[in-house]
């Protein structure tokens, strides 16, 4: 079984920090750091870890926080590195709001061995214009791990982050940002605009779609990949105008045979789904084929969640035959209920067939 991912965050971990933060700075009280941060952070799943090191960092680092600036930078260039700089980086989110130019230069230091992403966060909330500034000038540094922290920072829905309820609300500030990071020679920075373009998809599917009209006509193969990635919730979704932007937006003409097996599976076992595509005309057709399951919820009601398939170009008089296998397992994010599983087929955006499955829990 794989190490627990928390576990990135450990006691050796704690005692590295302690000893390069005390050569950075010989007044460290390193044992007294190391006695907070391991109190029960076995304990802790990760990010309740990084932060609760961070608690560490706070009863230990000077109180004057321009010369903690000093003495983690000096740290993170000794070596200070990795996951260590979670931490790191919330601490300087937590203090140095009252000074956010110097926070500003600690977290460009940090993000050249880890990420800012998290600590620039309530930067923006409490700092927005000067921050936007920052980012803006930020998408020319010379550091892929600088420019990625443009996009990836100022995400509106950003895992482990808090959410930005105003981006949410209105993504107008960082649509410059993506556009300038958009043709990045870094496909580390790239993927995140893709990412970044994704989130604000998801609640202003108009954006997308018109950024689509505006970058995809003669986009180079990078440009087109980080298109094609970040319009994958509305493909999904079955987005006329973006699948339209592809060149799949177009009804199948043909028939589509479904199938399942088997029927009735238990909580932890697999479906296999089997598809075959007659198609009709003369024309090749550009298909994008994905299936959505209706999961049975606890009120007996089912809610859809769609899965990618396939994405395919089919010549005419060709048919194709097609089998994805489908585990139903326990996971964190969804609870299962026993009852009659809908499963459609989605070839464009449209449904072309229907089968189903009983699943007991």
């Amino acid at each position: 079984m794989p190490e627990p991912f928390k576990n990135l965050l450990n006691a050796t971990v704690v005692r590295d920090m302690a000893s390069r933060l005390e050569k950075a700075w010989p007044d460290f009280h390193s044992k007294k750091f190391e006695r907070i941060a391991l109190a029960g952070l076995d304990e802790l799943e990760m990010k309740a870890r990084a932060m609760h090191i961070t608690t560490a960092l706070e009863a230990t680092l000077p109180a004057d926080f321009l010369v903690t600036c000093d003495i983690l930078q000096s740290a993170i260039k000794s070596g200070l590195a990795r996951w260590a700089l979670w931490p790191v980086g919330e601490y300087v989110a937590r203090r140095g709001q009252a000074v956010p130019e110097r926070a500003f230069e600690v977290l460009h230091t940090l993000t050249q061995g880890f990420t800012a992403e998290w600590a620039i966060r309530p930067f923006i909330l409490q700092h927005p214009a000067l921050t936007f500034a920052t980012l803006a000038h930020w998408v020319n540094d010379p550091s892929p791990h600088v420019r990625r922290l443009v996009s990836e920072g100022s995400r509106p829905r950003l895992p482990w982050g808090m959410q930005l309820k105003s981006l949410i609300a209105d993504p107008s500030p960082t649509l410059p940002l993506l556009e300038a990071l958009m043709d990045d020679e870094s496909d580390y920075v790239r993927k995140s605009v893709a990412n970044h373009l994704n989130d604000i998809a998801k609640d202003h599917p108009h954006l997308v779609a018109d950024w689509l009209a505006k970058h995809l006509p003669d986009a180079s193969r990078e440009r087109r990949a980080l298109l094609r990635h970040a319009s994958r919730s509305l493909i999904k979704r079955g987005d006329k105008r973006v699948l339209d932007a592809f060149g799949q937006g177009a009804k199948f003409h043909g028939e589509a045979a479904f199938s399942i097996a088997p029927e009735r599976i238990a909580l932890g076992d697999a479906i296999t789904l089997d598809i075959r595509l007659k198609p009709a005309g003369k024309k090749e057709q550009s298909l994008v084929i994905d299936y959505a399951i209706h999961h049975v919820k606890a009120n007996g009601s089912t809610a859809p969640k769609v899965f990618k398939g396939w994405t395919l170009a089919l010549p005419p008089a060709e048919s194709r035959d097609l089998r994805k296998t489908h585990t139903i397992r326990p996971i964190t994010t969804r609870r299962y209920f026993s009852g009659t599983h809908r499963v459609e087929l989605l070839v464009n955006g449209r449904v072309e067939a229907e089968v189903s499955f009983y699943l007991r829990c």
